[in-house]
């Protein structure tokens, strides 16, 4: 069989996904709690559970895993080069964006993500299933490819420099008790210097099924901000799960966007990160 080229942008939403249910190179994959997804999910649907996605340490619980457990997550998904991905979870895509990202840094870019998850595709009356599929192995598998992965990622020496140069744009997508120090989530709170904050979930629309608001509210309350999407930004949570989402957003606004996995559980767990507590920047 042919793979096709299925008309699918980094966003698909509901309407876009239902007539191509079952097709042999789509891989519809679930990042819903595991409750949810056995009670009801898209039908095909594969489960991944959020703990196959990062690699855990001690001080930083959210960084990219190590090349032969990418290799696994990819061989668990069963795609080949020819399937396209489409990602959807249960909160608003967070979850979602960061397997997203991980696709992206081992080089596959045929991967979408499902505007507003589950909830949009239960607000469509669309069809579930609560079967659990078995997939065949593909033919020919994806090969983990990390030659790119700087082009998605930044680590922390790399961005401590560009901190303490102040020539690099940051976004803190925490909540802004955690961007200001007040609610504290690692040995030491606040945010890194320059940064601004704008939550992740800012950027949903609760009242319509946990799709996106529009790319050009974002946009505009961004710079209201003081960003500047035509400069490089980097973004960051507490361990690259909502900056999944936030990530997606900005490459959907065309951002040269890549995130800073090792997160505030890595630059607040350090003793010698610089670190600011109060207000974003003027």
């Amino acid at each position: 069989m042919t793979a096709p080229l299925f008309n699918f942008g980094l966003l698909v939403n509901a309407d876009q996904l239902l007539p191509h249910l079952g097709h042999t190179f789509l891989r519809i994959v679930d990042l819903s709690r595991s409750s949810v997804f056995e009670q009801l999910h898209i039908p095909h649907a594969i489960h991944v559970k959020p703990g196959q996605l990062v690699q855990l340490e001690e001080t930083a619980t959210g960084l990219l895993p190590e090349e032969a457990d990418l290799q696994a997550l990819v061989d668990y998904l069963k795609i080949s080069p020819d399937h396209h991905v489409v990602v959807y979870d249960d909160e608003g895509g967070a979850w979602a964006g960061r397997l997203i990202w991980n696709l992206h840094c081992l080089g596959f870019d045929r991967v979408s993500l499902l505007n507003g998850g589950i909830h949009a595709w239960l607000g469509a009356d669309y069809p579930t299933s609560s079967d659990i599929e078995e997939f065949d192995s593909p033919s020919t598998s994806v090969k983990v490819d990390l030659s790119q992965v700087e082009n998605f990622r930044i680590q922390y020496d790399d961005l401590r420099q560009k901190v303490e140069q102040q020539a690099i744009q940051l976004w803190d997508c925490r909540t802004e008790d955690e961007y200001t120090g007040l609610r504290m989530t690692a040995r030491r709170g606040g945010h890194i210097p320059g940064a601004r904050h704008f939550e992740w979930s800012t950027a949903i629309a609760r009242q319509n099924h946990l799709k996106l608001h529009s790319l050009e509210r974002t946009q505009q309350r961004l710079e209201q901000l003081g960003f500047d999407l035509s400069q490089p930004v980097v973004v960051y949570c507490q361990s690259h799960h909502r900056s999944g989402l936030a990530y997606i957003v900005g490459k959907l606004l065309n951002w040269d966007i890549v995130a800073y996995d090792g997160a505030w559980s890595e630059w607040g767990n350090r003793s010698d990160s610089p670190i600011i507590t109060g207000e974003s920047p003027a």
